[in-house]
């Protein structure tokens, strides 16, 4: 199972996949077993809609190293109801689901409106800020109404996933006090800015994930993406703040951790 061409780092934390996925319906149980010895200790299971969000946080009991968020995804807006909201905030009293997520902006398909996204994005932090829980931020194409809505709401930790954005808008969310989540797109050719983006933000602050089964790093981009490829993203941001690999591993499990309060893998 090992992945051809990867050194044996331990300790990666995913934090940010979706095995709910059905790309991986073929060898889901095979993938998540093999996990731990791959050296994945833990992985995040994403929620985009109240479906994914109730499978997240079954997976989260079935797999010992699988932690879930629950949330709705922006390209999920036209199924926000008041009642699939409530059947979030129950599903965020389980003790293994540890995050209001995802949710955000998109206005790269122009799938639903600003308004729609953006009243159920203010809908879900008043959520995380009711339960004092962190989140987990999708922001596409929406860098400027993201931050002023987000700064409407001080207090609420997260993270900034896959994050797509510039250095300096990098550095307006750390100085809010947020985590950037970087994918296999800091191997990509064409990834000068979000190089910089990674440069701009301190190991103390900055998140590892897949987001898979998509963003798989070089050389297996274009294939389904998994979380052992985290190395490949990992060698590339310890590279940018010259440290071992490892230590940039454990750097951001231990980053993913204090976000998500968890105290011990179990």
């Amino acid at each position: 199972m090992t992945v051809e061409g990867f050194p044996q780092y331990t300790g990666i934390f995913d934090s940010h996949a979706h095995y709910d996925d059905k790309r991986f319906d073929a060898d889901r149980e095979t993938l998540a077993a093999a996990l731990p010895e791959e050296g994945v200790c833990a992985v995040v299971n994403v929620g985009c809609d109240l479906p994914s969000s109730r499978t997240s946080a079954e997976y989260a009991e079935r797999y010992p190293h699988f932690y879930a968020a629950a949330g709705y995804h922006p390209h999920a807006a036209k199924e926000f109801t008041k009642e699939g909201l409530d059947e979030i905030a129950a599903l965020l009293q389980r003790p293994r689901v540890i995050a209001l997520g995802e949710i955000g902006l998109d206005y790269h398909y122009g799938l639903e409106t600003a308004a729609l996204q953006q009243r159920m994005f203010e809908r879900q932090l008043q959520l995380a800020k009711e339960l004092d829980l962190p989140v987990i931020i999708h922001s596409r194409e929406a860098t400027e109404d993201t931050l002023a809505i987000l700064k409407r709401y001080p207090g609420i930790r997260g993270v900034i996933h896959c994050f797509s954005g510039s250095a300096e808008t990098a550095k307006v969310l750390l100085g809010i006090g947020w985590y950037i989540g970087f994918t296999g797109v800091l191997t990509f050719e064409n990834a000068r800015k979000t190089l910089e983006a990674c440069r701009a933000v301190p190991p103390e602050r900055l998140l590892l994930e897949t987001d898979c089964p998509y963003m798989a790093p070089a050389p297996f981009r274009g294939k389904r993406c998994w979380s052992p490829m985290i190395a490949r993203t990992a060698e590339k941001a310890a590279e940018l703040h010259g440290l071992p690999v490892q230590v940039m591993i454990d750097k951001a499990r231990e980053n993913t951790m204090a976000l998500f309060g968890i105290k011990a893998i179990s």
